[in-house]
């Protein structure tokens, strides 16, 4: 009996985790006109040649942010504006992508 109730609250807190989990990559999404807007201005930024690796990190950083926003986009919404909001992310992405390539090489 004791190992059918610890069986059931083992599965109640694992959807607990899930849901929460779930719930805290799609509130994210929120700010998503804030993170674009930021990572224009990081892409627009100079590349100094002796900060080069300050930037080619930042430009990493980014990128991933960019990345994990897009996969958050995919669980969480639906339709037309996630289509929208793959495409814009995708150019995000490829951008960032694009200047690790040609700044960040060695």
């Amino acid at each position: 009996m004791l190992r059918i109730i610890i069986f059931a609250v083992a599965l109640l807190i694992d959807q607990a985790i899930a849901a929460a989990a779930g719930t805290s990559s799609c509130s994210q999404l929120s700010d998503l006109s804030a993170a674009r807007l930021r990572w224009a201005a990081v892409r627009q930024g100079r590349v100094d040649p002796g900060r080069s690796e300050e930037s080619c990190r930042s430009y990493r950083s980014n990128f991933f942010e960019a990345v994990t926003t897009r996969q958050a986009v995919s669980v969480c919404r639906d339709g037309d504006d996630r289509r929208r909001t793959l495409d814009l992310l995708d150019t995000e992405i490829e951008a960032f992508n694009d200047l690790i390539a040609t700044q960040c090489s060695s």
